[in-house]
């Protein structure tokens, strides 16, 4: 009698531990998520979510925008990823082109500016923040050389910079892109390309990253990189010898934004992280270093960013720039590649 009640009793505790076990593998779910954001800056955003959300665990992938876009779409049969995060505007228009996202509306949405999402309801794609062109000059190679500071697209072209400047590769980079797009956008195709010509004298290399260029401006590599703003206030920051200057013309610039990947599955904790990556607690840590923000935070604007950072902006079609990629990066990749740092 008593090892009858025993294996009930041994039963029942099986049935809760194994309920157990069931009801918390349901309660934690992993999401994928593709990044494009720096990969000194995401950890610091990617801490809030896990104590608000211990449950869902975050798996990044991260790499820079042209290789994450390349990796994204290359996957279009078979989508890995659940959530994009902080991928260019741009590639997320050509992304969606090829039917890889849903439409989301994320909570907390109509506190977006409207410049900085997808103008249907609900959107394809929601911003978090803008990054812009910025000429990271190092002052002492700067002095060393006698040089003149370069603080417009007009002087990046002068012969004292022939062999001293390097910028990023526009189809490994979002910084790369969004700047060549700007000088297109700016100058139109034809004095554009003659400009990148005359540009493309004076470049030591090309990088396949958005923030080498402002790295190796602060580390003496070269006179005068070609990067984003932020990262030379950085560089700065950390005691280098650089300064920071937008062009004079109007800096290009491009909206890091998230979007909803379509699979035959949405995880419900993809459209969680989602709604937090709008959220005002993150939003205040963006601002923090990114002047241009999707949202209204109240906060100041970091020191070293001119007063209005949005007077500085290109007047910018995002849309154009998304359905010219292919063909400009071709173009580019077939008169300039030939400087280009190995991969």
């Amino acid at each position: 009698m008593m090892k009858g009640k025993w294996i009930v009793g041994l039963g029942l505790a099986l049935t809760v531990v194994a309920g157990g076990i069931w009801r918390g593998s349901a309660r934690a779910e992993e999401i994928v998520v593709y990044t494009a954001l720096e990969d000194d800056e995401y950890p610091g955003y990617l801490e809030l979510f896990k104590k608000k959300y211990p449950n869902i665990q975050v798996r990044i992938v991260r790499d820079s925008t042209g290789i994450i876009t390349a990796k994204f779409l290359a996957e279009k049969e078979n989508p890995q990823a659940d959530v994009i995060w902080g991928l260019a505007a741009t590639s997320l228009l050509v992304a969606d082109q090829a039917g890889l996202l849903v439409p989301y509306a994320p909570k907390g949405l109509e506190r977006v500016k409207p410049m900085f999402r997808d103008a249907a309801n609900p959107p394809k794609w929601v911003g978090i923040k803008c990054w812009e062109t910025g000429i990271i000059v190092n002052t002492v190679e700067a002095e060393k050389r006698k040089l003149a500071h370069p603080k417009s697209f007009a002087d990046l072209i002068k012969p004292e910079y022939k062999g001293l400047l390097v910028m990023p590769h526009p189809a490994s980079s979002g910084t790369g892109y969004l700047t060549v797009s700007a000088i297109l956008q700016l100058m139109g195709e034809e004095r554009g390309w003659a400009y990148m010509d005359r540009l493309h004298e004076n470049m030591m290399a090309y990088t396949h990253s958005g923030s080498k260029p402002a790295r190796m401006a602060g580390a003496g590599e070269c006179a005068v990189g070609i990067s984003f703003g932020y990262r030379g206030l950085k560089q700065k920051a950390k005691g280098e010898p650089v300064v920071t200057y937008w062009p004079a013309e109007g800096a290009g610039w491009d909206v890091e934004a998230n979007a909803l990947v379509k699979k035959a599955k949405i995880k419900e904790g993809a459209k969680t992280f989602l709604d937090w990556a709008i959220g005002d607690e993150v939003m205040k840590l963006y601002a923090a270093v990114y002047p241009i923000t999707s949202v209204e935070t109240g906060l100041p604007v970091p020191e070293g960013y001119p007063a209005d950072p949005l007077k500085v902006l290109i007047s910018n079609n995002l849309v154009k720039a998304a359905a010219d990629r292919d063909r400009i990066l071709a173009e580019w990749t077939k008169r300039y590649d030939g400087k280009s740092q190995p991969k």
